[in-house]
């Protein structure tokens, strides 16, 4: 008898067709063994793929010892972890509040620069996204998750990424802060001019308004280096954590500005499982795989697949930063290449208006990207 479990669930989620029961470095597996190229990973999460023997030897090992611990209790392992996260961020003096999501790390960020400041107007910009739940859809444009909830939280003036000019009028000491994606990737893998991110960390300081840097999905390697900002010299007051922070444990995390720190008043937001003993052991083993070699080992992996993929299809647009990569060929293309990917057994993700988005797990092999390029040299062509 066929077991189906689909008339349980709530239908929210696009269908793509596909059961997988199980994965295996950058592959999936269907029940009956068919295999798809993940370039994906679980919109980011895998970042070292499935099965990973470090970060399965270091989950295993802490589900054996504690699973879950609030944090009313101290624990040795999520102080040490913190202070590795903060130090590889290069942001030393800053302090750690960990969430169960990105979502909720963009939640507590809002709701800190709120208490602290006084204000309740916030700087945003299109194309951004930075979740669903009610404070973040708040700051995420797109009328289509909008629809039907307005009106949202506080009051966002919403620009256009890299319009230096427009924001310099627009910014003043009436805003809360400020929340900017590096990378827009659920907008299209869209980045913003040079300079750009490292003019708005000036007018932020300069008028007074914190900046709250999202990098959930940004972050932790994607783009070649541990944060995209630390490529455009921009950090934030707040920066924010998710995604394959932990391995493929959900977790989040926010890392806050000393000065900042010290006005958020206690208990103004606490989470049950943030920063419970899991989600850290699985942090740990992503900080202790994420070496300056392997990074530099991204950046020439990433600029070898956009190479490939513009070469492929020179009349689309190309872009990204490490193996954070969109190619924009139009909606009804967009589509099409989707489903005939998926056909070719490789999975990839949409963006923006017309944006085909790859997030494979950092540890795909060149094999495995040349494997790619092949099955996209035939989608562009079916």
């Amino acid at each position: 008898m066929h077991n189906d479990d689909s008339g349980a669930l709530l239908r929210l989620y696009t269908d793509r067709g596909v059961t997988f029961s199980h994965g295996e470095g950058c592959r999936l597996f269907t029940p009956t063994g068919k295999s798809y190229l993940d370039g994906t990973s679980g919109y980011g999460v895998a970042l070292f793929g499935y099965g990973n023997r470090e970060i399965l030897a270091a989950l295993s090992q802490q589900t054996l010892r504690l699973t879950t611990l609030h944090g009313s209790f101290r624990s040795p392992l999520r102080e040490r972890v913190s202070r590795k996260l903060r130090e590889r961020c290069s942001l030393p003096d800053y302090k750690v509040l960990w969430t169960n999501s990105g979502a909720e790390a963009v939640e507590a960020a809002l709701k800190f620069a709120v208490l602290t400041s006084g204000k309740r107007r916030f700087l945003s910009f299109r194309g951004g996204y930075h979740g669903k739940t009610l404070g973040a859809l708040s700051a995420t444009p797109s009328g289509k998750y909008r629809q039907g909830l307005e009106p949202l939280l506080w009051e966002f003036t919403f620009l256009e990424l890299g319009d230096e000019s427009s924001f310099e009028t627009a910014l003043n000491d009436q805003f809360a802060a400020v929340i900017v994606e590096p990378i827009q990737g659920e907008g299209g893998v869209l980045l913003p001019p040079p300079g750009f991110l490292k003019r708005v960390r000036e007018l932020c300081t300069d008028r007074g308004v914190l900046l709250i840097l999202d990098e959930i999905q940004s972050g932790m390697g994607r783009s070649g280096t541990l944060l995209a900002g630390d490529q455009e010299g921009a950090s934030g007051d707040l920066l924010l954590l998710g995604k394959g922070l932990s391995g493929g444990i959900p977790a989040g995390a926010v890392l806050v500005h000393p000065e900042v720190a010290e006005r958020i008043p206690r208990l103004s937001h606490t989470s049950t499982f943030g920063g419970n003993p899991l989600a850290c052991a699985g942090t740990e083993a992503v900080l202790t795989l994420l070496t300056e070699e392997f990074l530099e080992r991204v950046v020439r992996l990433g600029h070898s697949f956009r190479e490939g993929l513009s070469a492929r299809s020179p009349e689309a647009t190309v872009r990204g930063k490490g193996l954070m990569v969109g190619v924009d060929v139009g909606k009804p293309r967009r589509d099409h290449l989707l489903k005939a990917l998926q056909r070719e057994g490789v999975l990839a993700l949409p963006a923006g208006e017309g944006t085909v988005r790859f997030l494979p797990p950092l540890t795909i092999a060149r094999e495995e990207i040349q494997e790619i390029l092949d099955a996209w040299s035939r989608a562009w062509e079916a």
